[in-house]
């Protein structure tokens, strides 16, 4: 069985839920944050990883 989840990235600003990402549970404990585009800010925000 693959340990790769799907997990949800949200704006840390808008706090929307704008991109789908995986990571390995047994490999990263840390929650993942990522700089990405968001579009309702509409500039470059980082995105934290986000419960389901």
């Amino acid at each position: 069985m693959s340990q790769e989840r799907l997990i949800k990235l949200n704006c840390s600003k808008c706090k929307r839920t704008n991109y789908w990402s995986s990571k390995n549970k047994k490999k990263v404990e840390r929650k993942i944050e990522l700089a990405k585009f968001c579009n309702w800010c509409k500039k470059r925000t980082p995105h934290k990883e986000a419960k389901k």
